[in-house]
């Protein structure tokens, strides 16, 4: 039993050798991708919409380090079984070793900021690491616990055992030094953040009006959620750092077509507008948390389109497509870019330069569209496509034109909660954008419909806070929430998923008041 586990031990370590080593190589150059990542985002890519709708239900935004986590563990188990193996067939172990470098060479080359020399290098390293590893293990494995060997070990099996495990931590010290030396050597992300701070925002040239007030609510959701606490849903499994000096915003047709680019100090140097806009992911469940509302600066995006236009004019069905550094699109109909909408190459958020998980240097914000549709981050061309052209997540079974449905939340009392009898403050938010909230009702049990007091309106693409001072007497209750927009249209009661294009429903939560 003892060599069983010690065997295993061997092919885990020697695994965690390989991607140590890989981790190592990915530190010196962007060329150079990270196979743990690359096979992640691969696994994103075809994991069938169901798995991804459950990913982000049950971890949220930290699906993607929970993926990475995930891919690591299973790499070591599978070390642990080419260790079993290794035992009687360290041929075929090692070749298992080099079936996975083959894997992470494919993930790595494809990745849309992969090149094949770099994930070649770093396939080769890893392979390698894990290969020596493994035989440097197995060969004590074979003094230790084996057969293998000839004639008996020098100082007996005690001592050949503690070699074994003096090979074995060396390999893990190593293993653990290599990982975090590739990331300290990636020092990509802290030269971005340097820039970053160096940006100082102009002022607007169309500035927003003065900042709204919002209702004062213990736990109500502010009016505008600092960016540090605003949602992220996006398919980057690490978030791209984006040299600005090398970085610029091609505007124009499709690829290889006339285009215009932009380096970063021109978007800078333009009339710049700011906007107050709420954003909302079509993930986002009834009641849930992927939605926020904040102050945006940038370019109005029909300035930028200007040009193109002229260049190519406007087919029917023509699409605006966002293209990010790393492959992702997004599309949304030319036709939604109304004067009246709000559609921004964003640059600012919340009063300051983009933060890097939110699309750094340039992101789109365009109000009323769902985020999958519109919001590309990260931004590195805009495109104009015609109608045959599906961004990532509609071949993936997601609608193709996506506007925001009326939704609204109770944030207070939270479900479950147990409070006082007497007067209690219901609260939450509502949101519509680019058509505005109306009205907010709130229904106690099976109650009549009471109008709730709303926070000021800080402009149709942005979302109100609302509350209504309930008299709870004790005992069980269940608490509603409808919206109406600026149109007159009250959200359904109809509950549907999030797939295809958006969930509907009232939120209600039980609370116990004593």
């Amino acid at each position: 039993m003892a060599g069983t586990r010690a065997a295993a031990g061997a092919g885990a370590l020697a695994a965690g050798a390989a991607l140590g080593a890989g981790e190592l190589l990915a530190g010196f150059g962007e060329s150079v991708p990270s196979l743990v990542r690359a096979v992640g985002a691969g696994a994103v890519d075809l994991a069938p919409p169901g798995l991804k709708d459950f990913a982000v239900a049950a971890f949220g935004t930290a699906d993607k380090p929970a993926l990475l986590i995930g891919i690591t563990v299973v790499s070591l188990l599978l070390g642990a079984g080419l260790g079993l193996l290794a035992r009687g067939a360290r041929g075929l172990a090692a070749g298992g070793f080099m079936a996975f470098g083959a894997l992470g060479l494919v993930a790595g080359a494809t990745a849309p900021t992969g090149t094949l020399p770099g994930a070649l290098a770093a396939a080769l390293a890893a392979t390698a690491a894990g290969v020596v590893a493994l035989l440097l293990l197995m060969r004590r494995w074979d003094a230790a616990y084996g057969s293998r060997h000839a004639g008996p070990a020098p100082g007996g099996a005690d001592a050949a055992r503690r070699d074994f495990f003096r090979v074995a931590g060396a390999t893990g010290a190593l293993a653990l030094t290599g990982g975090a030396a590739g990331r300290w050597l990636s020092r990509a992300g802290e030269q971005v953040e340097a820039q970053r701070a160096a940006v100082a925002l102009p002022a607007p040239a169309s500035p927003a009006p003065p900042p709204g007030q919002g209702l004062s609510v213990r736990g109500l959701t502010p009016l505008y959620v600092p960016n540090a606490r605003f949602y992220r849903i996006d398919t980057a499994l690490t978030v791209p750092r984006v040299d600005i000096d090398g970085w610029r915003l091609r505007v124009g047709g499709p690829p290889g077509g006339k285009a215009r680019e932009y380096r970063y100090d021109e978007l800078l140097a333009m009339d710049l507008a700011e906007a107050d806009v709420t954003l909302a992911c079509v993930s986002n469940e009834v009641g849930d948390d992927l939605v926020g509302n904040a102050r945006w600066l940038g370019v109005p995006l029909a300035a930028l389109l200007t040009g193109a236009l002229e260049e190519r004019p406007p087919m029917p069905g023509t699409q605006v497509v966002g293209r990010s550094v790393d492959g992702f699109t997004a599309a949304f109909p030319l036709e939604a870019l109304t004067p009246e909408r709000t559609a921004l190459v964003a640059l600012g958020m919340n009063g300051e330069p983009l933060p890097a998980r939110h699309g750094f240097p340039a992101r789109l914000v365009v109000a009323g569209l769902y985020g999958y549709v519109s919001a590309t981050k990260w931004l590195s061309s805009i495109e104009l496509h015609g109608p045959e052209f599906d961004g990532y997540w509609v071949p993936r079974g997601w609608a193709k034109e996506a506007p925001v449905k009326t939704q609204s939340r109770i944030d207070v009392p939270r479900h479950g909660a147990e409070v006082a009898a007497g007067r209690v403050a219901v609260a939450g938010v509502a949101w519509a954008p680019h058509r505005g909230v109306e009205a907010v009702e709130v229904r106690v049990g099976d109650g009549e419909w009471r109008a709730a007091r709303l926070s000021e309106s800080i402009g149709a693409d942005a979302w109100r806070q609302w509350v209504l001072a309930w008299d709870a007497e004790p005992g069980l209750h269940r608490l509603q929430v409808r919206a109406t927009d600026g149109l007159g249209r009250t959200q359904t009661e109809r509950r549907t998923p999030a797939r295809p294009d958006g969930a509907t429903g009232h939120h209600t939560v039980d609370v116990r008041v004593i």
